[in-house]
């Protein structure tokens, strides 16, 4: 019944624009230092550096100095498997040739987004604020209890015994088929949003320690429920998070920088 939910997502996007790094140059000759020649052609210290760069990122650590010959020799062996794809006309391929074109397209965005981010970078000043917004949306938290049972009559037959002064907790042990009849179906501290809709709305409709008047269906079957309290929820501190609604600020930054280019833009969409 309950959905997972993090207070701390509140104040972290839900889904990433870009992920930024650098871009390598296509001409390796001209980037200065080769690292090796494969063929005659020029393998640059940059474009090798780039490589050991992903392969760090990927792997969640930076590659030791020592097993950067091993990383060269793998990137030799890209090369030549590369220069024979080629060779073989690989690149003549209709899919091949999309998949290179989308490789190029999030190279040339990513790179694109850095360039504007860093001409527009977020200010301090940006932060407490956004800080604040989020902290004034967060969500009222409520502590309830409930008897889950199979059908309506059950659950109105223990609303009558409840109403008739019967303990809940005691009832909720012997009749809930929730496990949480175990705890006298106590189901702790929780926002409406976790919860199923029927039972988020039943509990929105209460005050603290009063019971539903009628059970409420969901998909899980019949609910008898009772709001113990509610309280404002506690949000986490500025300084803690400081990190988390800068990154929030960026990327409303770039949302608003991708909504203006597609104000401007001239759009026919086919399907």
């Amino acid at each position: 019944m309950r959905q997972r939910y993090s207070i701390l997502a509140l104040l972290a996007p839900l889904m990433l624009l870009v992920a930024c790094g650098k871009a390598g140059s296509p001409d390796a000759a001209e980037n200065g230092e080769a690292v090796a020649t494969v063929n005659g052609k020029a393998i640059s210290r940059s474009e090798f550096d780039l490589y050991v760069e992903n392969v760090g990122r990927q792997s969640g650590r930076d590659v030791p100095e020592d097993q950067h010959s091993q990383l060269l020799d793998q990137f030799i062996g890209m090369k030549l498997a590369a220069d024979a794809a080629e060779k073989a006309g690989v690149t003549k391929d209709p899919k091949v040739a999309d998949q290179l074109a989308l490789a190029r397209l999030n190279v040339v965005v990513d790179a694109g987004l850095q360039k504007y981010l860093d001409a527009n970078p977020v200010k301090d000043e940006e932060l407490k604020p956004e800080y604040d917004a989020q902290v004034a949306a967060m969500p009222r938290e409520y502590h309830a209890r409930h008897i889950l049972v199979e059908d309506k009559a059950a659950a109105e037959e223990i609303t009558k015994q409840l109403k008739g002064g019967a303990d809940f907790a005691k009832l909720a042990e012997e009749k809930s088929k929730d496990s949480s009849g175990q705890s006298g179906g106590d189901l702790g501290w929780f926002t409406l949003d976790s919860m199923v809709k029927p039972f988020s709305d039943a509990v929105a409709s209460l005050q603290p320690g009063q019971l539903t008047d009628e059970p409420v269906e969901s998909q899980f079957g019949w609910h008898v429920i009772k709001l113990e309290e509610s309280r404002a929820t506690t949000p986490p501190a500025f300084e803690d998070v400081k990190d988390r609604v800068r990154m929030l600020v960026q990327r409303k930054k770039l949302q608003s920088y991708l909504d203006d280019l597609r104000k401007n833009a001239k759009i026919d969409k086919k399907i």
